[in-house]
């Protein structure tokens, strides 16, 4: 099969497998190791096909020699590898292009800006559960240390602010003042122009109303003149 393939697809290049997981099995290193004969560097996508999470539903792995500190023998197994899902130009002028015609235009852009913070808010939730899910077994010792890992994260607490600083808080208070500040006058200016449409809505529809009693008044006139011409026709025929 894979020399068929590349027959067929001469300017593709294989670079591995996938299954659809959701996560990796015990016979997941074997396959590999059937893989490698054809594709040395193989790599190993999982793919779920019902995504409970935020972000990609796709995972990548690949091979990697565990060496222990005791000098016991080293076994195979799997480490994360960070991708991307892209797209050729092409793809991409066709995607831009079929998303403008599904466009809902009755979603604005603060509310599809306030559905990416929250779905950032989630993804950032997951991460982070994560981080405590392994810092546990470590620490209960189900994980063996990686000393890469707890460099990372180590560096993820440095970049966070200290949030007990009281120049961190007050500017902290201040932004969050200024921006229900814009909020209350936004509210207060979008309720002012409900109103003012509310009034010329009412005085036009006075207008309007004038407009039709004149008309009608004006009809009633004509017919009463029809009416008293027709009457003095009638009395002139008599005579």
């Amino acid at each position: 099969m894979y020399n068929m393939f590349r027959k067929v697809n001469a300017k593709e290049r294989v670079v591995g497998w996938y299954h659809t997981g959701p996560k990796l099995h015990q016979n997941d290193i074997l396959i590999n190791d059937l893989i490698r004969k054809y594709c040395p560097n193989s790599v190993l996508v999982i793919i779920d096909p019902k995504p409970t999470r935020i972000g990609l539903p796709t995972e990548a792995y690949k091979v990697v020699e565990e060496i222990h500190d005791d000098g016991s023998p080293t076994n195979k197994t799997f480490e994360h590898v960070a991708t991307e899902i892209g797209a050729e130009e092409a793809e991409e002028v066709g995607v831009e292009h079929l998303l403008r015609d599904v466009k809902d235009t009755t979603v604005g852009t603060l509310s599809q800006r306030i559905t990416n913070q929250l779905m950032g808010l989630k993804g950032l939730n997951q991460k982070l559960q994560d981080m405590k899910s392994y810092l546990e077994k470590v620490a209960a010792g189900e994980l063996p240390m990686n000393h890469e890992i707890t460099y990372q994260l180590q560096d993820i607490f440095n970049l966070l602010p200290d949030v007990t600083n009281p120049s961190f808080v007050r500017s902290l208070q201040v932004n969050t003042n200024d921006q229900m500040l814009v909020m209350y006058i936004a509210s207060v200016i979008r309720s002012v122009i409900a109103l003012h449409n509310l009034i010329n809505n009412k005085l036009a529809n006075k207008e309007a109303e004038k407009k039709e009693g004149k008309k009608d008044d004006v009809k009633d006139k004509k017919e009463e003149k029809s009416d008293s011409k027709k009457e003095e026709v009638k009395a002139d025929s008599k005579k």
